[in-house]
């Protein structure tokens, strides 16, 4: 099993793209509401203030999960440990918990900055390696390269975009997925059957679909800067969602709304 399902893991608060004050008021919520796993990035440009509050915190480092992502520019060996030390030190901590690639390299050539990744391993600056916007294909060469174990791929994953034939393959390569836009950067609230789905539950929308994302059996990451969001974002755990409900929420995926394309990043992958 993933890191990622264990204790409560499962739900990651997202830090992208808050910065400054507005990153350490949102981790300070995310703590007290009971949030242990945070989500980072070098693109990000917040290691050093994550890295603050969670140092700061009196939540003790090994009950934490601090995750962050090599960027696509740092690939070249030259830069890639020395930027991922980098990290450590904005972080506040000898090795990070994971370690991700951010996204498979330009030209999509991923066999050196996956052997880059996992020498990182053997040294000791990540105690698990992962990887981000990676494709089936992607996912079987890495396996077939890495010595340890892939605890996640982080990609987009929400009720509007049909990721049924990924989430089929990784499951069978025994490869877990964690979401990122998960609530489609507020595209589920315009859904309306989401909306009667929520009613009928009590819930909010952003529950009910996060709860969709875990009963797929994918862990979620998720952003907000306001403490109620935060809070109900977190409350989802007394409550399951009906197999009729759950194929209502499925069908949502013919709509197929990617937001993370090549029009908003070039450098992506031809998607599955």
């Amino acid at each position: 099993m993933s890191i990622y399902f264990h204790k409560s893991f499962y739900k990651s608060f997202g830090t992208f793209p808050l910065q400054g004050d507005t990153v350490r008021a949102a981790i300070a919520d995310a703590l007290s509401v009971g949030y242990r796993a945070f989500d980072t990035a070098q693109m990000y440009e917040n290691e050093s203030e994550v890295g603050e509050m969670l140092d700061t915190s009196s939540i003790p480092k090994n009950e934490l999960l601090i995750t962050t992502k090599v960027s696509i520019k740092n690939f070249e060996e030259s830069q890639f440990f020395k930027s991922v030390e980098t990290s450590l030190n904005k972080l506040r901590v000898s090795q990070v918990d994971v370690l991700l690639l951010h996204w498979p390299p330009y030209g999509g050539d991923i066999v050196p900055s996956i052997k880059l990744l996992q020498q990182a391993h053997e040294r000791k600056l990540a105690k698990h390696i992962g990887v981000s916007n990676y494709t089936v294909s992607m996912l079987k060469t890495a396996l077939e390269i890495l010595e340890v174990p892939i605890v996640t791929n982080q990609v987009e994953f929400h009720p509007l975009l049909d990721q049924s034939k990924l989430l089929a393959v990784s499951s069978k390569l025994g490869v877990p997925i964690t979401s990122y836009c998960s609530l489609a950067r507020g595209k589920v609230f315009q859904e309306t059957q989401l909306d009667d789905i929520a009613k009928h539950y009590g819930r909010s929308v952003s529950q009910i679909v996060l709860q969709w994302i875990l009963q797929k059996g994918v862990a979620t990451t998720v952003m907000s800067s306001k403490y109620k969001n935060i809070h109900d974002n977190f409350a989802i755990s007394d409550f399951v969602l009906s197999s009729v409900d759950m194929a209502k929420i499925d069908r949502l995926g013919s709509l197929n709304y990617r937001i993370v394309d090549k029009q908003i990043v070039p450098w992506a992958p031809d998607w599955d």
